[in-house]
């Protein structure tokens, strides 16, 4: 994993108001919580006292309630009550604290600050400004895999016209062009440029241009296919662990100006999303080894540009 980063986790609404939400995320088992009143708070699932799951307790005001002996614990991990002890203790209950992480929302996604708190940032890695005035409907598929092969398959170009040659791939574009890539405020963008084969070269990356249907990416793990001014999809890679990833996919659109019959698109778009996904995951977790890296031994193409950068750039990010 790279440190430092705001990873995208959670949708905002797996854990409601007054509940608290189990998840693995990031090698780590986590406990979500959520006030009454909307304040949201991530902790170690596992009690300091006797080890119990807080996931299995409940929420009591702003506070995590252990299921086994009550101890309360606030969204910033400090124990804020031990009923054993009484209400009159004047007890310091530090050594009781529960490791917290910060955790904030944007466009119904939980993200999780890994890394140190005094090198956080206050920007969360979205499309800002990308997707005003969108619907969108959502889905989650679990590969096994690093998030990073997961990652690098969407920036793959080279794979659509042979993995998915009878949905998006159709049309036997097997030359690749480039692709070109680019760095723009942090994000990775590229854009396929194949062609069908008729002898002919394929063009350097420099001789390309990102087209209007585009990819662009943003560290550590938010995607998005730019496919037109009124339709995008989105996907972001949750890390369960060194072997296994969640993909949350989004269809957004705004194609009329009605937001009802918009969401009728997106529940359709997020059907076919499901079938390019499936094809991808079919040759995906077969890959060895399953996480990616800069110095692996794989020979790669020209073609394979945007995942040389990926590479390239996730590789500073790690020794930052």
């Amino acid at each position: 994993m790279i440190q430092n980063q705001w990873y995208a986790i959670l949708p905002s609404s797996k854990v409601k108001a007054g509940s608290i939400t189990a998840v693995k995320r990031l090698n780590m088992e986590l406990a979500l919580f959520r006030s009454q009143d909307g304040v949201l708070g991530c902790v170690v699932d596992q009690c300091t006292h006797r080890g119990a799951a807080l996931s299995a307790g409940k929420v009591s005001g702003d506070c995590l309630r252990c299921p086994f002996h009550a101890l309360e614990f606030d969204k910033s991990g400090k124990c804020t009550f031990i009923p054993a002890n009484g209400k009159a203790s004047p007890q310091d209950n530090r050594r009781y604290n529960v490791r917290a992480y910060t955790v904030k929302e944007e466009d119904g996604i939980i993200f999780l600050w890994y890394g140190d708190e005094e090198k956080q940032t206050g920007k969360l890695p979205f499309f800002h400004g990308e997707l005003d005035d969108f619907v969108y409907r959502e889905t989650k598929d679990h590969w096994n895999t690093h998030y990073s092969r997961a990652i690098e398959n969407q920036l793959d170009v080279v794979h659509v016209p042979i993995v998915h040659y009878n949905t998006i791939g159709r049309g036997n574009k097997t030359l690749i062009n480039g692709p070109k890539v680019l760095f723009e405020d942090d994000a990775l963008i590229t854009s396929a440029n194949n062609e069908v084969d008729r002898g002919q070269l394929p063009k350097k990356p420099e001789d390309c241009v990102i087209k209007t249907t585009y990819l662009k990416f943003r560290y550590p793990n938010l995607w998005m296919n730019h496919i037109s001014d009124k339709i995008r999809v989105v996907i972001y890679f949750a890390p369960v662990d060194d072997e296994s990833t969640i993909l949350y996919i989004r269809f957004y659109n705004k194609i009329t100006r009605l937001a009802f019959v918009n969401r009728i698109i997106a529940s359709v778009g997020t059907l076919a999303n499901l079938v390019i996904e499936r094809q991808d995951k079919r040759v995906v977790i077969t890959q060895k080894p399953k996480a990616s890296a800069l110095k692996s031994g794989e020979k790669l193409l020209m073609g394979d540009a945007p995942i040389i950068e990926y590479r390239k750039r996730r590789e500073q990010l790690k020794t930052q």
